[in-house]
């Protein structure tokens, strides 16, 4: 699967993506200073101008989200910060994970975002210039973020690869296991498309030996076509309190409002 950030911006999935990572955030900041780790940073600001509209993604997704009444708490976090970057009223912008994150950090908080592409690390470093405490760097994620939750005792880990390896499955399982060895406290949030169950179950059954792991599905519409992404997911290993019902809320919302007939959200845990 190809799922570069820049032609899928502020679809469905970044709405469930970045609902949950921004309650992530603040939950995990009410515990002390967070340090949070991004495998698979990207660009960091997305113009809905650009390459979005060859997809026509954000149409679906994050454009119906701002049009939409009575949005539940969590829904209405993202809608905020979407907002915000875009005064006009136009929803030009849309903030990925290192924006969303930089924009709510404190001042003992940190964010680290990698990005193997230079092209778009360029964009990332640039992005992200007016945030002192955060940084996007050049470089594999999988291999850097181990490196830093290393000497971080509770990071926030996110992992969000586009899927254009095919050992991206793998990798993220294999790195989550790896940093909770050297992080025991690490909360590790990790973003996959749903396309056909044995792909997923598939990478599900790797992370077995990870812990407590809450599974949040959000699917459009049933798995008929693997060739579509009809779904996403993100697992979250080592949940804080409250993350199912965040996740149920958030889901649950995208499903009913921008999903299609047969779709369905789902909570569970491993």
């Amino acid at each position: 699967m190809n799922y570069r950030h820049s032609f899928h911006a502020g679809n469905f999935a970044d709405v469930v993506k970045h609902a949950l990572v921004l309650w992530l955030l603040k939950t995990r900041q009410v515990a002390g200073p967070v340090t949070v780790l991004d495998t698979h940073a990207g660009a960091g600001l997305y113009d809905l101008a650009g390459d979005a509209t060859r997809s026509r993604e954000a149409e679906a997704g994050i454009a119906r989200l701002m049009s939409a009444d009575a949005r539940p708490p969590l829904i209405e976090a993202l809608a905020a910060e979407v907002a915000a970057l875009n005064r006009s009223g136009d929803m030009r912008w849309y903030p990925g994970s290192p924006m969303l994150v930089a924009r709510n950090l404190r001042p003992d908080d940190r964010y680290a975002g990698f990005e193997i592409s230079g092209d778009v690390a360029s964009l990332l470093v640039d992005s992200l210039k007016r945030y002192p405490n955060a940084t996007g760097r050049p470089g594999d994620g999988y291999k850097a973020v181990l490196s830093e939750a290393a000497s971080v005792s509770a990071p926030l880990v996110l992992i969000d690869p586009p899927f254009e390896q095919p050992d991206d499955y793998v990798r993220a399982a294999e790195t989550t296991l790896a940093i909770l060895k050297s992080a025991p406290k690490a909360t590790v949030a990790i973003w996959t498309p749903i396309k056909d169950m044995e792909t997923f179950d598939g990478f599900l059954r790797r992370l077995g030996p990870a812990g407590p792991t809450v599974v949040a599905e959000a699917r459009l519409r049933p798995l008929l076509n693997p060739m579509k992404m009809n779904g996403c997911a993100m697992v979250v290993v080592n949940p804080p309190e409250g993350t199912d019902e965040a996740a149920v809320e958030i889901c649950g919302w995208v499903v009913e409002h921008l999903g299609e007939q047969g779709g369905r959200s789902e909570i569970w845990r491993l």
